[in-house]
């Protein structure tokens, strides 16, 4: 039964992230056309309060969330959503690209699974936070995802011995949300874009290789972020 009820509310949680994801995405999209921007709410639809984080573009808190009770971590799967229309702009007349279905299923897979390798080491590092694959007293749980991902050069199999050469390896917005693993009880929300720089700003040559380091750059950044946060609650 106990198990029945942390399914439950696992199930509940996933289906709440994932209209919040959608909802993000399509004012994410409407607001990048618009000289500016409505101010976020100070009260979000489930109670957070906006807090002021320089490091992330929005964040959310519950007031009343104590996050330095919480030493283990389990991280759902991350959710990977492309740019609307980003296979179709790659494909375009006089482009050598060609995306296929099983390259966007292949660099789906591979960018959530680097999500979890790359959260994992960075929490679990140094002595900090055991990772676990269970609810449990203690344990908050991580649930991301990463919309508008785009990929400036994807290395595709169509790529042959054709070299692409950018000045950003792309970009990409998480999304990232804490619960409580065991009540469901939503703890806080942030929101960050990030743009991969090469090096200096230079165009240079981008492969597989090359998006892997910028896509683990990015991600060790926000990995640092949400562990920095986490040290500090728990320092107080």
């Amino acid at each position: 039964m106990k198990q029945d009820r942390h399914q439950r509310i696992f199930f509940r949680m996933a289906g709440t992230s994932l209209v919040m994801v959608v909802m993000f995405a399509a004012l994410s999209s409407a607001n990048s056309s618009a000289s500016a921007q409505e101010p976020p709410p100070q009260i979000s639809h489930d109670g957070l309060t906006l807090v002021s984080d320089r490091a992330v573009k929005l964040a959310y808190l519950d007031p009343d969330a104590d996050l330095s009770v919480y030493d283990k971590v389990m991280i759902v799967d991350c959710y990977v959503a492309f740019r609307k229309d980003w296979a179709k702009d790659k494909q375009r007349a006089g482009s050598r690209i060609r995306i296929s279905a099983s390259d966007v299923e292949r660099i789906i897979a591979d960018t959530s699974t680097l999500f979890r390798d790359v959260f994992t080491e960075k929490l679990a590092e140094d002595d900090g936070y055991e990772i676990v694959n269970a609810a449990g007293e203690g344990v908050l749980l991580i649930r991301p995802a990463i919309i508008d991902l785009d990929i400036e050069a994807p290395d595709t199999m169509s790529a042959g011995r054709s070299r692409t050469y950018t000045a950003t390896a792309g970009s990409a917005t998480l999304y990232i949300e804490l619960y409580d693993s065991v009540t469901g009880d939503i703890l806080a929300r942030a929101v960050d874009r990030e743009v991969a720089r090469q090096a200096g700003g230079y165009m240079s040559y981008s492969n597989r290789v090359t998006n892997r380091a910028e896509a683990r750059r990015m991600l060790g950044k926000w990995a640092d972020l949400l562990r920095e946060k986490l040290d500090e609650l728990h320092s107080e």
